[in-house]
């Protein structure tokens, strides 16, 4: 399993939509890169930042935000938690 350190934490992505509110679907080069998407793990922050959020927090963050890392055939986004715009709750 990864372990992030400091700050940052490890995101799975929501799946991109696969189709729209009227029906229709949408081609893979089409889709949109998911803005939402579920903490896995998070570090346990720095003497100047606290940790805010927390293994199964779902979050949204920005279009660019982080990096994508595959691991075992599954991709995850790694980011600073000052990237991360909100918590769903």
């Amino acid at each position: 399993m990864i372990k992030p350190l400091s700050d940052r934490v490890l995101i799975l992505p929501n799946p991109a939509e696969q189709m729209t509110a009227g029906g229709l679907i949408i081609p893979d080069t089409a889709k949109e890169k998911p803005l939402a998407g579920k903490v896995i793990a998070a570090g346990p922050g720095t003497k100047d930042v606290a940790m805010e959020v927390k293994e199964g927090d779902q979050v949204l963050y920005g279009k660019y935000s982080g990096t994508e890392i595959n691991h075992e055939g599954t991709t995850y986004i790694i980011m600073k938690q000052s990237e991360i715009l909100a918590v769903v709750e």
